[in-house]
């Protein structure tokens, strides 16, 4: 794999330990007048989606990019997308292997089947705006969570290094997904929602397939329709179709 040109403007800080990549971009966003990329060699109170912890061994990626959106809140959301197609271009890039991996609404990564990254997304703002957007990834380079850590019925975890042999450090990972990212956010603001949503569709597991919704006490079974232009879960069940903009989803 050839390095990729650092994207230009685009700043980087590596530290060696942080509570949490996105609670310090945060802190920081209020200094920034551009775009960062923050990655931390271990995390102290790394965070998963619904505040779940998120075990942190070194040698795994822990990286969140800082941006400065202009937009309203529920165009700022559709970024996540964004972040999951460059997460995925990026693995291609590394490993040349496009059909081992496939995204997961909303916004985890797929190799062969099981989860190899997540996406957090957070922000702060006031008066309705989002001023700051820390985009938050996690990999699983070279380990993942115990199987008696993860929910039962929930996809299973792999590392990059278990499926494919490969091994590589987060900075070297960085140095694939920052360019693998500034592409698809130049995608984003050329084209607006609609080529993510058709990229991702392209790579979507389970699609037309038979899933189960969680959200909350609830859970809804049906067919993995699509997803709409807001970025929500279509899914088909016995009451008909339905639109749903957050869940807990299992195979």
């Amino acid at each position: 794999m050839a390095k990729a040109v650092w994207p230009a403007g685009l700043g980087r800080q590596v530290l060696d330990t942080v509570d949490s990549t996105n609670a310090h971009a945060l802190r920081m966003a209020p200094e920034l007048r551009g775009p960062m990329w923050f990655l931390g060699l271990t995390q102290t109170a790394g965070r998963g989606r619904r505040a779940r912890p998120w075990v942190s061994p070194r040698g795994n990626f822990y990286g969140t990019l800082l941006l400065h959106p202009q937009e309203a809140p529920e165009t700022v959301a559709s970024r996540s997308f964004a972040a999951a197609l460059a997460l995925r271009d990026a693995f291609v890039d590394i490993t040349g292997l496009p059909d081992s991996f496939a995204l997961k609404w909303p916004n985890d990564v797929l190799l062969n089947g099981a989860k190899v990254a997540g996406i957090l997304l957070e922000s702060s703002g006031a008066g309705g705006r989002v001023d700051h957007l820390a985009i938050g990834i996690g990999v699983n380079l070279i380990a993942h969570p115990d199987p008696s850590l993860i929910e039962a019925g929930a996809v299973p975890a792999v590392s990059l290094l278990s499926e494919t042999g490969l091994r590589i450090t987060p900075e070297a990972f960085l140095d694939a997904l920052a360019p693998a990212y500034a592409r698809r956010e130049a995608q984003f603001q050329s084209g607006g929602f609609a080529p993510l949503r058709a990229d991702w569709l392209a790579h979507a597991a389970r699609l037309g397939e038979p899933i189960r919704a969680r959200t909350g006490q609830t859970t809804r079974e049906g067919v993995f329709e699509t997803i709409d232009d807001q970025g929500n879960l279509i899914l088909m069940t016995a009451k008909g179709r339905e639109a749903i903009p957050a869940a807990e989803i299992f195979f």
